[in-house]
């Protein structure tokens, strides 16, 4: 049923869209009857399709994206008495995994207009005890990955990508997830593609991705052959056949996103020069894929209300930064991070959006925000 509120017709638009159907209906089946649920060729198979993506770097798959930006910190000897410099306008999983890890989560500012670590702040984060640097590709949004292999070659420090919301993202005409000595995917049902449940670690080398693959499975690439210590992190074969169906949907659903955010920016603009609104913008040779596409607003809460009336879900990523959160309630000096964080709204832009409901965004915002 419809209503109207200040003459605008409401239609329910979601925030997300996860998109599951018959063919991965079919491929868990498929496994099922196979009787090989572990560890098996599906696995194989995603991680070597999924390779394609990333300049054919070598791909483990793991059980989510935490323990993908864990292995990927493992295997590379992070560990306690190291500091990593991250992101805190991030969800938390970013910190989690440093600390996971044993070693200490530094937190420096982001770029206000992409919502990226800043190169500058992460200057000034770097002590005697840096190990790495992991800039998360927020929102799908590539890192200023240029600048930041820069500081970290400069300063013989790793790169550890978090690109948990970028898949098939770009700078340059380069992938992300080619940048660091390892990348971490995530395979959540909210993101760009999904495998119910799931992660994966792409590596520089041979060599990282080996002990990923011996972390990740009780450290053995044999059976009874433990090596090392590990943990069992593996992704199931009912996952990876259900990741393979979504890998071959990605490119069209990251085209619809596009457009999606195009016509979004098109039909926004104009609140955007009135001072009304903030758009989000993209950096010269990015090519995003929109896992969010996130405004701006002096007035967030009370312009998500209203959208809300309107039948339009949003969300706010993060309303919190981690350095505020009860689980490490650190005193850091992050303009750029607080003031994101009491202003950000993400607007609907994902690929199961009707041309019907993605105008009816647009007309709700415009709406809501002139009231």
């Amino acid at each position: 049923m419809r209503s109207t509120v200040d003459d605008l017709e409401v239609l329910d638009v979601p925030a997300t869209g996860i998109q599951l159907g018959a063919e991965e209906a079919e491929a868990v089946t498929r496994v099922i009857a196979s009787g090989q649920l572990a560890q098996g060729a599906e696995v194989a198979a995603f991680e070597g399709e999924f390779a394609a993506h990333v300049d054919g770097r070598a791909c483990v798959a793991v059980n989510s994206g935490t323990s993908a930006l864990l292995l990927g910190l493992l295997a590379l000897g992070i560990g306690p008495g190291d500091e990593v410099i991250v992101p805190s306008f991030s969800f938390a999983a970013t910190a989690n995994a440093v600390v996971l890890a044993g070693a200490r989560p530094v937190f420096a500012d982001i770029e206000p207009e992409r919502f990226c670590l800043d190169g500058p702040s992460v200057l000034d984060a770097i002590t005697e005890r840096t190990a790495a640097i992991m800039p998360v590709h927020l929102y799908g949004h590539p890192a200023p990955m240029t600048r930041l292999c820069e500081i970290a070659a400069a300063r013989g420090l790793a790169v550890v990508e978090d690109a948990a919301q970028a898949h098939l993202a770009a700078l340059h005409g380069r992938p992300v997830g080619t940048f660091g000595a390892v990348a971490a995917f995530s395979f959540y049902p909210t993101k760009n593609m999904t495998t119910g449940e799931g992660g994966l670690v792409a590596c520089a080398d041979e060599a990282i991705a080996r002990r990923v693959r011996l972390l990740r499975n009780q450290g053995m690439e044999r059976r009874y052959t433990n090596e090392i210590v590990g943990y069992n992190m593996r992704m199931s074969e009912l996952h990876a056949a259900i990741g393979r169906v979504q890998l071959r949907r990605l490119p069209g659903w990251t085209e619809q996103r596009r457009r999606n955010a195009a016509r979004l920016t098109a039909g926004l603009t104009g609140l955007a020069r009135a001072g009304h609104l903030g758009l989000p913008t993209v950096a010269p040779g990015a090519e995003p894929v929109w896992h969010q596409y996130t405004v701006r607003s002096g007035r967030r809460d009370e312009l998500m209300a209203r959208l809300a009336d309107r039948g339009v879900r949003t969300g706010v990523y993060y309303p919190t930064p981690i350095h505020g959160l009860p689980a490490y309630r650190e005193s850091v000096h992050l303009p750029h991070t607080d003031a994101a964080a009491s202003e950000v709204l993400s607007l609907p832009v994902h690929p199961a959006l009707t041309p019907r409901q993605r105008e009816h965004v647009v007309r709700a915002v415009k709406e809501a925000v002139i009231r």
